[in-house]
């Protein structure tokens, strides 16, 4: 099971730059876990921090008005590069669950619905409206309505957007693949017991 997403309002972060990779996203250095928790430390470290590890002031998440921001808003092709499923984790556990882009790799895409990351699609214009709206108003909010397929932002205007009916009902029902799997399990345990009895021989255990 993965946590549900149906709305969301929370401070929306600016993040104006184009073709983030998901080394930029999180470093490997942290890719030594396969644990889902404990990479927040580790999101966006090169600019986030200097050499010393001191904070970098101008960096969007360092503001203070962005500190608990749950909605990031990027520029272009935001999570190119490896396809290291650690970058949707690492955003998550730093606590963002919708990123906003004109568009994205599809790996990082299709990683981010199975992870309950809800990545959306805009018109590069709606973007670059938003980033403006954030960053002349640092610690705006922006609501989130998967149901209806809107973005609302700090201004009032609202922007549908896509999303696949499938993709769309497991975010809002909180199902992964192994969920999915679960629910069949029915199905799974009667398709076992008609080929066992079919050809036997195949189970044997050898």
């Amino acid at each position: 099971m993965i946590e549900k997403f149906i709305a969301l309002k929370a401070v929306a972060i600016p993040l104006d730059r184009s073709n983030v990779d998901t080394d930029a996203i999180i470093p490997a250095r942290f890719l030594k876990t396969i644990q889902r928790t404990g990479l927040g430390k580790g999101l966006f470290h090169a600019w986030r921090y200097d050499e010393n590890g001191t904070e970098v002031p101008g960096f969007p998440l360092n503001r203070s008005a962005c500190r608990k921001g749950k909605i990031l808003v990027a520029g272009d092709n935001f999570g190119c590069g490896s396809s290291r499923e650690h970058a949707v984790w690492a955003l998550m556990d730093y606590g963002i669950r919708c990123v906003i882009a004109p568009s994205f790799s599809d790996i990082f895409y299709a990683n981010g619905l199975k992870n309950g990351l809800l990545p959306v699609r805009l018109a590069s214009r709606e973007v670059r409206g938003l980033i403006a709206l954030l960053e002349s108003s640092p610690g705006s909010e922006i609501a989130v309505d998967l149901p209806a397929q809107t973005v609302t932002g700090p201004d009032g205007a609202a922007h549908p957007f896509d999303i696949g009916s499938f993709p769309k009902e497991c975010l809002l029902k909180g199902l992964d693949e192994i969920a999915l799997t679960i629910g069949h399990e029915q199905d799974i345990a009667r398709y076992e017991r008609e080929w066992k009895a079919k050809a036997p021989w195949l189970f044997l255990d050898l």
